[in-house]
């Protein structure tokens, strides 16, 4: 089986982190998935693309989950969560496609 591309589990973990805080109704549940997707997805970048754009997207990552908040106050929830996630994915394809 092949690895899952990075850019699918960073965007699977801000999407998913958020469901999971949503449908269970605990925050740090939904962090938990947040941050062990986050953590895959850093090791996932450290490998294919350095340590220092891996830093560069796990810093966009966070900054896109805290970015979410203030945009859903706009867009509503799950269409900032959106947003943002296909925003990190892009990142990310775009710097593992340059190596």
């Amino acid at each position: 089986m092949g690895r899952i591309p990075t850019s699918v589990v960073a965007a699977s973990g801000l999407v998913g982190g958020y469901g999971v805080a949503r449908w269970t109704k605990q925050r740090p549940l939904g962090g938990v998935a947040l941050a062990a997707a986050g953590a895959v997805a850093a090791r996932q970048w450290a490998q294919s693309a350095g340590a220092g754009k891996a830093a560069a997207l796990s810093g966009l990552y966070v900054a896109a989950f805290a970015g979410s908040h203030p945009l859903a106050r706009k867009v509503g929830a799950w269409p900032s969560v959106f947003a943002v996630a296909g925003g990190v994915a892009l990142a990310s394809w775009a710097v593992e496609r340059k190596g």
